[in-house]
C-alpha cells in the first residue's frame, strides 16, 4: 500500500522488488580473493615469458612483432588467469532437447581447462536449472513438434532469400498477424534472430541529433544497437525513476551540447525482465514519464513475453497497460515458444518504415519455415486457440514455481535479487573461488545451473542464474533446493541477514543500499 501511494497510484498490483546489502566481510573477502588471483596472474606471466611455465594462450608469432598487434596481452590478462580456472562451468556441451532435464556429454581436461576431451560418456537426466525454456515448449514430442515437422516436409528447412526477395511465406505473413494480435498492437514483424533485432533496428530509428535514454543494465544487444545509431547516448541508474527524470529534464533544458537545439527525437530503452538481476522494469512509471516529457519508449521484451501477465501477454499485461503507451514492443520467439528470433510491435506506420529502412529486413534471411511453425503453434496454445487450456495452464503453473522457488531460497538464508514474480532467480555468490565450485557441485549432483561472474556482473556480486520452467515439477524443484540447500552449506553461500531495501524506495544518488529493518 505503501508502494502504490508513494508512486501516485500508478501500479493496481502490488510490486515487491528488493535487494539486500552485500555483507561487509564478504565484499572485503571478494576483493582479497580477486587481488590474490591477480598476484598470482602477474606471476605466471612472468614464468611464461621466461619459459619456466608452458604458454597456451595466443600470442604473436616472432615475425608480426612489428605489426598491429591482434592480441592485447593485458586485454586477455582475466581469460588467461581467472576465467580459464573456471572455464569448465561453461559451454557444457548437451545432447538432447534443453526441457526440463537434460542429457550432457561428459568431458574432462588434462590441462588445467586450457583444452577439454570428451570421455564418450553421457550424464543422463540433469535437471535443467538454466534454460530460457519459461513456458516448456523446448521439448522433442507434442503438438508444436509435430506441427513444425509437417511444415519441415512441406517448405524444407531453408528460405535461401531475404523477405524483400524471394523469401516472403505466406507462414511469416501468417506469424506477424498472429503477434500484432497476440501483443494488442496494429501491426507486427519478425526477425530471424532475437539479438538483430535490436542491434539491427534502433539505428533505424534513431540517428544525429537524436537522444538515447538508456538502463545502465540493458543487455548487449541495445547497447550496440544504441552505438551504432549514432545518437547521443546517456545511462540513467538501473530501474531508478528520479535518475530517468532528472536526465529527461537536463535533454528538455539543455537541449543538444554546443547548439542547444531540441533533440529531434528522445528515445528511453527498457527491458521487460532484466536477466541478470530477475528484476521487472517499473513500466506504469516510465511511460507516465514518457508522456510527460513527450518521448518515445523501446520496451525489450525478451524475457518477458509469455513469462509475465495473466494470459502470458508480458509486463504490458502484468502491470495492466495499454500496448499503445508503448510505441516499440520488442520480444524474442526464443524464451517461452522454444524457437528462434524476435519480433518488433508497434503502430503501422512503424513496421512499414521497418520493413524499408531495417537492414534486418532488407540484408538478413527470413526465419526458417519450421521455426516459424514453432512459434505460431506456441502462441496459439498460450491464446487458447488451439482449444484447449494448456497454454493457460502453463503460464500459471511458471508463476507458481516462481513464487514457491524464491520463497524456499530466502528461507534457506540465501540472498536472492530481483522481483518475486521473475523467472530468473540470481542467487548471490559474491567470491571468485565459488563461482566453479558452485557449478561443479552441482552438476555431481546432476543439476545443470548457469554461474556468472566479472565482467559479465560486478566484481563483488558474482552469482548463479536459475531459469524457471513451467515444465519443472515440485518435486524436480524440491529435488534442486534440497542439493542447492546443501551445497549452500558446503560453501558457505548463506550470507542473508534478512535486511532488504525495496528498489521502489532506494534514493537515487545512492550507490549502495540502506540498512533496515526486514
Amino acid at each position: 500500500v505503501n508502494q502504490i501511494v508513494h508512486n501516485g497510484g500508478l501500479y493496481k498490483r502490488p510490486f515487491n522488488e528488493a535487494f539486500e546489502e552485500t555483507p561487509m566481510l564478504v565484499a572485503v573477502l571478494t576483493y582479497v580473493g580477486y587481488g590474490v588471483l591477480t598476484l598470482f596472474g602477474y606471476l605466471r606471466d612472468f614464468m611464461r615469458q621466461w619459459k619456466i611455465e608452458k604458454c597456451q594462450n595466443a600470442t604473436e608469432r616472432a615475425e608480426q612483432k612489428d605489426f598491429v598487434p591482434l592480441y592485447q596481452d593485458f586485454e586477455n590478462f582475466y581469460n588467461r588467469n581467472l576465467y580459464t580456472r573456471i572455464r569448465d562451468s561453461w559451454n557444457r556441451p548437451i545432447c538432447s532437447v534443453p526441457g526440463a532435464k537434460v542429457d550432457m556429454m561428459e568431458r574432462v581436461s588434462h590441462d588445467y581447462n586450457w583444452t577439454f576431451t570428451y570421455t564418450g560418456r553421457v550424464i543422463k537426466d540433469i535437471i535443467n536449472m538454466g534454460s530460457y525454456n519459461y513456458l516448456g515448449f523446448a521439448q522433442k514430442a507434442g503438438t508444436c513438434q509435430e506441427a513444425a515437422a509437417e511444415v519441415l516436409s512441406q517448405y524444407g528447412a531453408g528460405v535461401c532469400s531475404t523477405r524483400q526477395e524471394m523469401g516472403n511465406l505466406d507462414k511469416h505473413e501468417e506469424l506477424e498477424e498472429l503477434v500484432a494480435r497476440f501483443l494488442g498492437v496494429e501491426s507486427a514483424m519478425a526477425y530471424g534472430m532475437g539479438f538483430a533485432t535490436n542491434s539491427m533496428n534502433i539505428p533505424a530509428l534513431v540517428g544525429k541529433g537524436c537522444l538515447i535514454l538508456s538502463d545502465e543494465l540493458n543487455h548487449a544487444s541495445l547497447v550496440l544497437g544504441a552505438r551504432l545509431s549514432g545518437a547521443t547516448i546517456r545511462i540513467f541508474k538501473h530501474n531508478n525513476m528520479q535518475s530517468l527524470e532528472k536526465l529527461l529534464k537536463d535533454a528538455i533544458v539543455h537541449g543538444q551540447p554546443r547548439t542547444r537545439r531540441p533533440w529531434k527525437k528522445i528515445l528511453i530503452l527498457v527491458e521487460g525482465i532484466y536477466s541478470m538481476e530477475g528484476s521487472i522494469v517499473r513500466l506504469p512509471e516510465v511511460i507516465a514519464l514518457k508522456k510527460k516529457y513527450k518521448s518515445y519508449l523501446y520496451l525489450d521484451e525478451a524475457h518477458s513475453i509469455g513469462a509475465l501477465g495473466p494470459s502470458g501477454r508480458g509486463v504490458v499485461e502484468y502491470f495492466g497497460l495499454s500496448p499503445e503507451d508503448v510505441d516499440v514492443m520488442m520480444g524474442t520467439f526464443t524464451k517461452s515458444f522454444g524457437a528462434a528470433g524476435g519480433y518488433i510491435g508497434g503502430k503501422k506506420e512503424l513496421i512499414d518504415y521497418l520493413r524499408t529502412y531495417s537492414h534486418s529486413a532488407v540484408y538478413a534471411t527470413s526465419l526458417s519455415p519450421p521455426v516459424v511453425e514453432q512459434v505460431i503453434t506456441s502462441m496459439k496454445c498460450i491464446m487458447g486457440e488451439d482449444g484447449t487450456t494448456v497454454g493457460k495452464a502453463r503460464v500459471q503453473q511458471l508463476a507458481e514455481n516462481t513464487r514457491y522457488f524464491r520463497r524456499r531460497l530466502k528461507k534457506m538464508g540465501f540472498i536472492i535479487y530481483g522481483n518475486e514474480d521473475s523467472p530468473v532467480v540470481p542467487l548471490m555468490l559474491y567470491m571468485p573461488a565459488k563461482i566453479g565450485a558452485f557449478g561443479r557441485e552441482m552438476l555431481k549432483r546432476n543439476i545443470g545451473v548457469v554461474v556468472v561472474g566479472f565482467p559479465a556482473t560486478p566484481i563483488i556480486e558474482s552469482r548463479a542464474r536459475f531459469c524457471l520452467s513451467a515444465a519443472h515439477t515440485k518435486e524436480m524443484l524440491d529435488t534442486a533446493l534440497k542439493e542447492i540447500d546443501e551445497v549452500g552449506d558446503l560453501l558457505q553461500l548463506k550470507y542473508s541477514r534478512h535486511r532488504l531495501v525495496p528498489l521502489l524506495d532506494r534514493p537515487f544518488d545512492e550507490t549502495t543500499y540502506e540498512e533496515t529493518e526486514d
